[in-house]
């Protein structure tokens, strides 16, 4: 690969202070420990907590950047005003019959932040329930977090996060007051209303993890809240959520691949929690509830891609499940919503999602669409009485729209089509679904978008996104943003690869423990399937992913660096061997399920080590790089990226450029508002422009 995007002079070289262990009876050697802050916890709630030197590391690195990319700033400048060009200004969302009223959210022009407010059921009376842009101007940042109205519609409990550290504080708002009443509760994750006066919410341990449960009164003091349960296992997250119609709270534990869920009826809030089926080994359920039944998504019984099952409330234990959509393999059935009539859910078969009911007939009926390739939400409405439920649909090409689907009659009515007020014609646009052929022949899906004039000869530029990891499947949707890069000439392609579920289960298994590299290979393989059917130029293939991307991208250039011409690391998870070695960080416990226990498993250890990004830095020839981090990020902390960096810098060998960006005041999602978040997507696009030499 070749790029005349170059080192500049002044680059940081981190100081060098090796620590070993041995671990399994290998001896592991880090020269960049010392950047990982004794006060981590202290430094997600406070950034400005972040030891000197540390901080002063990470500002050299942001410097530097600001160095490197100053000739890109016009073009920053140029990439944010396309972007907020297609964001219309003043928009609002479709108001939500819920009881006597009708929800809804709308944007003033300029604003970051929603306003949330209700009507009557004629769109009269209306009322202010939360103005977000009030609040958010009170703080650097600000993000809401759960905003649900008691069943009589009188409060409104509502959380926000004021660091970036995902530490949400809860608040109850009278409807149609502009003020809080009292404290409020800190560190709370999900809630859920059992009556107006009764509330169950999760709280946010040391570890930041929801582990323990909580029942409040309204009036009393949150001190006096009675814990109601708490998760022993540090694998099991908690979480609360309310029956659509309304008869049961439940109260869900559950790690990646496990679950198990308990009940009461909200009638009695006091009573105990009754247990639907112990957890066991691989066992994942979610429940929802249908009358005398609840109705149960789950993988029991080998059904690896899940199934529908129905049991008895009064006796809901697993002896007494029944089939309701049987088991198919390579159909996967993703999750179920329940009317008081109607049963609603989701599948996706071949990386292409369905939406299919049944009625009271028990006839299975599905809803069908056209294009190549798309994405599809299902939003049904909060009346548990009720014959209609609201889907969105999109495509590369395509603008979201909002429908209202009539159970009963087959009529969808197009509610909202999403404004793209600068223009934008779907015709312009090409949307393609390619297939990869991976290195044990595993066939992996490509949604490829480009523009019509963009020549299919091997000349294009291309922008490479995956994700590959925890099941989750990667949706072909409407993004606005893609489009300037598609604009200027770009292929953007999304790969499919092992680690999703869009093929089904056994997709994501064959990704997991040592079988993790099939993630990596098969985004290589997408890299060379772009190549060869001319969508891509091979020496201008950039790729891109965060998170758990991030390891995926971090893993792909090690084994492949002549393979991409640069790289876009957001927030990545590339220190993974020390991560899942710490049990004390708060996602590591829950991860073992996922790439296996390297602190029991020798076995493990050695899979992870081999292909920890970090681990396996090597000196030698890297693309351009962009490596983005929060300071207060509770999900990939900000070490790994820096770390990462900082190694990489000191062995490879080219002089092609590499940068950390650390976003000093937010965490994992970095800035929020609507229009803010622009300008880190500006950043990651001017990179991919500058490396491919498109600037303009």
């Amino acid at each position: 690969m070749h790029s005349s995007f170059k080192r500049i002079g002044g680059e940081p070289v981190a100081d060098r202070k090796t620590i070993t262990r041995v671990v399994h009876g290998v001896t592991l050697s880090d020269d960049y420990n010392w950047l990982r802050a004794e006060n981590w916890q202290e430094a997600l709630r406070d950034p400005g907590s972040l030891p000197q030197p540390i901080k002063d590391y990470l500002e050299a690195e942001n410097a530097y950047f600001a160095r490197a990319m100053a000739d890109t700033a016009a073009l920053q400048e140029v990439l944010v005003a396309e972007m907020r060009g297609r964001i219309k200004e003043d928009d609002s969302s479709v108001p939500v019959p819920d009881g006597p009223y009708r929800y809804g959210w709308r944007y003033l022009e300029g604003a970051e932040h929603p306003v949330h407010f209700r009507t009557d059921l004629a769109d009269r009376n209306e009322q202010i329930l939360l103005d977000v842009p009030a609040e958010a101007a009170k703080h650097d940042y600000f993000q809401l977090g759960a905003a649900e109205m008691n069943p009589g519609h009188t409060l409104l409990a509502w959380s926000s996060d004021t660091s970036g550290s995902e530490y949400y504080r809860l608040k109850f708002r009278p409807a149609g007051s502009l003020e809080d009443t009292g404290e409020g509760i800190g560190d709370v994750g999900s809630l859920a209303w059992a009556d107006d006066e009764t509330l169950f919410y999760t709280r946010i341990d040391d570890n930041h993890r929801p582990s323990k449960v909580f029942r409040h009164t309204l009036g009393s003091n949150p001190a006096d809240d009675v814990l109601v349960y708490e998760e022993s296992d540090p694998r099991f997250y908690c979480g609360v959520g309310r029956s659509r119609s309304g008869a049961y709270i439940f109260l869900q534990t559950g790690m990646n691949d496990q679950q198990e869920v308990r009940f009461l009826p909200t009638a009695t809030p006091d009573a105990q929690w009754q247990v639907i089926e112990p957890r066991q080994e691989g066992l994942e359920y979610s429940v929802d509830h249908q009358g005398d039944r609840f109705v149960i998504h789950t993988n029991a019984g080998g059904a690896t891609d899940f199934k529908l099952v129905e049991t008895p409330v009064c006796a809901p234990g697993m002896a007494n499940w029944k089939d309701i959509i049987p088991h198919c393999e390579g159909r996967m059935v993703l999750s179920v919503d329940a009317y008081r009539d109607w049963l609603i859910w989701m599948e996706r078969e071949n990386a292409l999602p369905r939406i299919c009911f049944m009625g009271p007939d028990g006839t299975v009926r599905s809803i069908a669409f056209e294009e190549e390739a798309y994405a599809l939400g299902v939003s049904p409405l909060p009346d548990y009485d009720n014959d209609v439920f609201r889907f969105i649909y999109s495509s590369p090409t395509t603008p979201s729209q909002t429908y209202d689907y009539d159970l009963k009659t087959g009529e969808r009515t197009l509610l909202k089509e999403q404004e793209v007020p600068s223009g934008h014609d779907p015709h312009d646009y090409v949307t393609r679904r390619i297939t990869a052929v991976s290195h044990d022949g595993a066939q992996v899906p490509v949604t490829v978008l480009h523009h019509k004039d963009t020549p299919v000869d091997g000349s294009a530029p291309c922008l490479l996104y995956g994700y590959g990891s925890y099941g989750m499947s990667m949706p072909a949707g409407f993004n606005t943003n893609r489009l300037s890069l598609v604009d200027r000439g770009f292929v953007h392609a999304i790969a499919h690869i092992r680690g999703g579920q869009e093929k089904g289960r056994a997709w994501y298994e064959a990704a997991k423990f040592g079988g993790k590299p099939n993630t990596f290979k098969d985004f290589i393989a997408a890299a060379q399937a772009l190549a060869e059917q001319g969508f891509a130029d091979r020496d201008r293939i950039i790729i891109q992913g965060g998170s758990a991307g991030g390891l995926l991208v971090g893993a792909a250039v090690n084994m492949a660096p002549d393979a991409f011409a640069g790289v876009i690391a957001d927030v990545p998870f590339v220190d993974m061997l020390n991560t899942i070695l710490d049990d004390s960080l708060p996602l590591t416990p829950g991860e073992w399920s996922q790439w296996g226990n390297p602190i029991e498993s020798e076995q493990a250890f050695a899979d992870i080590r081999a292909y920890s990004p970090y681990d396996n830095v090597g000196a030698g020839a890297y693309p351009p790089m962009l490596v983005t981090a929060g300071v207060s990020d509770p999900r990939v902390t900000y070490w790994e990226p820096a770390k990462w960096v900082a190694k990489l810098r000191a062995l490879k060998t080219d002089d092609n450029i590499l940068m950390l960006r650390t976003n000093m005041t937010s965490g994992h999602f970095g800035k929020s508002g609507r229009f803010a978040a622009l300008e880190d997507a500006a950043r990651a696009q001017a990179f991919a422009l500058k490396v491919a030499g498109v600037i303009r």
